[in-house]
């Protein structure tokens, strides 16, 4: 691992610089990835999926752009995907085996590692905002079920009835499931797990994410979202990352802490080759780009499928999927504001061509 660490430092050290310069702030946004079909998808459904990415990135790069904090802008852009039922988070999450909507979330900020997640919750309209809560106002990382509803409720959060989460399209995959004997991925198609990763003008980074889980889910399964280093993980001094995917292969890979370490460990390696030369440069896009892929086909080798999007500290927002889309965007302070769903699109890097 060394040796290729040092392989590829050593690689992009001969290369010249980026001309352009770094952005301010940048923000990057996920709604989940799968199997697409652009021939399948109507024009007005893929135009409704756009204007829901828009805002959601709309509302990020605001908190940004007037200099506030990645963590407000991380949250920013979730909320408005949890609560369109567009997404499988939040209103319009799937449902587990026995009918109902468990919730997942986690957020982490870059600056001090400190994080928050919940799993499993029923009764909370915006986990994202639970999850920081269990950040800021708790001792601990994780809450899960029954205790982390008693923990919202201690915080003020209003009880949100059940039936607010329910959607006749994820009901209806739940009937199909269980009439045709279907697994998960049968009747889903795609993973609509959201999240968001951003940096901001002061140069911290932040990632959050969240979900409904997989269509009937049983025995209290909970995926990769929640987890601190599988779906989530922010780090000042590397990257930070949000994945969207089959859960049990980003928790056997740790995908996002992954990420983040490799990137790491290459801006060191780079600084020691460079024996104090103050004009080495840090990570690249390229080079992150290419760590971001080789993870995500680490992921495709054991069978998983999936995506992630990251933003470095120099503010190169990345998306890397090994599936045939992943509803996605990205904006930064030089301009950029784009959406796209299907692989080839805007500035998707897709790692296989199926």
């Amino acid at each position: 691992m060394q040796k290729l660490i040092a392989a590829i430092a050593l690689a992009f050290l001969s290369q010249p610089a980026f001309a352009e310069e770094a952005p301010k702030w940048s923000i990057a946004i996920h709604g989940g990835a799968g199997t697409l079909d652009p021939d399948t998808m109507t024009p007005e459904r893929r135009a409704e999926y756009e204007a829901a990415l828009q805002v959601a990135l709309d509302a990020g790069a605001k908190v940004l752009a007037e200099g506030g904090s990645a963590m407000d802008a991380v949250k920013a852009a979730i909320i408005p995907m949890e609560d369109s039922p567009l997404f499988n988070a939040g209103r319009g999450a799937v449902f587990t085996w026995d009918g109902t909507n468990e919730l997942d979330s986690s957020i982490m900020d870059g600056r001090d590692r400190s994080a928050g997640a919940v799993a499993g919750v029923k009764t909370v309209r915006n986990p994202i905002l639970l999850a920081d809560t269990v950040r800021t106002q708790s001792e601990h990382v994780m809450l899960m079920g029954a205790g982390a509803e008693a923990f919202a409720a201690e915080k003020g959060f209003a009880v949100t009835p059940p039936e607010y989460f329910a959607t006749p399209a994820r009901a209806e995959a739940l009937e199909r499931m269980k009439a045709r004997k279907l697994s998960a991925l049968d009747v889903d198609h795609k993973f609509g797990t959201v999240g968001a990763v951003a940096l901001d003008q002061n140069g911290n980074l932040a990632a959050g994410t969240s979900t409904g889980g997989m269509t009937g889910k049983r025995w209290g399964r909970v995926g990769d979202a929640p987890v601190i280093g599988a779906g989530t993980y922010a780090d000042n001094r590397a990257c930070a990352v949000s994945a969207t995917g089959w859960g049990e292969y980003f928790l056997r890979v740790g995908v996002a802490h992954e990420i983040c370490a490799r990137l790491r460990a290459t801006n060191e390696a780079k600084a020691a080759m460079a024996e104090g030369d103050e004009t080495a440069k840090p990570v690249e896009r390229d080079e992150a780009q290419y760590i971001a892929d080789a993870v995500m086909a680490d992921v495709k080798s054991l069978g998983g499928d999936g995506g992630v999007i990251l933003v470095t500290p120099e503010g190169h927002a990345i998306f890397s999927f090994n599936t045939t889309g992943m509803y996605r965007g990205r904006a930064t302070s030089a301009g950029v504001s784009e959406v796209a769903i299907f692989g080839g699109e805007a500035t998707a890097s897709v790692t296989t061509d199926h």
